[in-house]
């Protein structure tokens, strides 16, 4: 049986899904740190939820990398784990 990073491996080598990979890379860079972060500061989704005041579910969505968040969304998440958001294009 193989383990997800051969999965990955292997389904990285056709050049179509490893676009689409590359495509999602901020949103997994997002919500990675969003998760380090909350973690970080020893909380739950749920106590990131009523910080942000909105439902678990919201902040699992958003750490899954399924959610395409507001920016007002994402400013209130940046404040309620003390942190500042910053967007780039480079």
């Amino acid at each position: 049986m193989k383990n997800y990073k051969q999965v990955k491996t292997e389904l990285l080598k056709d050049p179509k899904i490893k676009q689409a990979y590359d495509n999602l890379e901020p949103e997994f860079a997002l919500a990675e740190q969003i998760i380090k972060k909350r973690l970080e500061l020893g909380m739950t989704q749920s106590q990131l939820a009523k910080k942000i005041g909105t439902k678990q579910s919201a902040v699992a969505r958003l750490e899954s990398g399924s959610y395409n968040p507001s920016m007002a969304f994402l400013q209130k998440t940046a404040q309620a784990l003390n942190a500042n958001l910053q967007i780039k294009i480079s």
